[in-house]
């Protein structure tokens, strides 16, 4: 059988010039951060957004851990996540987001280092019912310098406090976005990441001037 050798010879309906196909550019990856206390909606914010099946680390709650993990009020919550949840969206063909949800418990705080490890920034969630459970994340990531945007779980819509009551509580800084979002809904979840890659990104080119 005889070829041709021309340079922009057509194999089936593609054209290959030069005889081999332009590569195509892997989009650059970025590491997110989804934390917060226990049963604030982490686990559900990664797997609203993910593209692929979210990987979870849930467990059952066993009677073991009564006085321990306090899920709070009218809530159907029966497990937790013990070491961390993780999901993956892409933005475009240039960017993707490989996000890691921390555990909310107290005694599984010494993971936290290890998730955070390479993140460009975190969404930490809130429930306004027990805005306590929250200080920890926050105090976390303004010791580690990782720009980080709160997010108020409005939780079918409510909230107990105002964002401006929420900012004033948690005494963070004037240049931390607090923002509302539903954790049960993936274009709700899109909006509140991609402010936190508008905080990233704001950190980045301070640091570059």
């Amino acid at each position: 059988m005889d070829f041709d050798p021309s340079a922009n010879r057509v194999v089936g309906t593609a054209r290959i010039p030069g005889g081999a196909a332009p590569t195509k550019k892997a989009p650059v990856p970025v590491k997110i951060i989804v934390a917060g206390g226990f049963g604030v909606g982490k686990t559900t914010t990664v797997g609203a957004i993910s593209e692929i099946s979210p990987l979870t680390t849930e467990a059952e709650m066993t009677s073991e851990s009564i006085g321990i993990d306090n899920v709070g009020q009218a809530t159907t919550k029966t497990t937790t996540t013990i070491a961390m949840d993780f999901g993956v969206l892409t933005i475009d063909q240039t960017l993707k987001l490989y996000i890691f949800g921390t555990p909310g418990q107290t005694r599984f705080a010494f993971m936290w280092d290890d998730l955070v490890k390479g993140a460009l920034g975190a969404l930490v969630v809130v429930d306004t019912n027990r805005i306590d459970d929250c200080y920890p994340a926050v105090d976390y990531f303004e010791r580690a310098g990782l720009p980080f945007v709160v997010g108020v779980n409005t939780f079918n819509g409510n909230m107990a406090y105002s964002l401006d009551e929420v900012r004033w509580a948690l005494a963070v800084r004037e240049d931390v976005p607090v923002i509302s979002y539903d954790a049960r809904f993936r274009a709700s979840v899109r909006d509140a990441l991609l402010v936190v890659l508008d905080q990233a990104l704001d950190k980045a080119i301070k640091m570059k001037s």
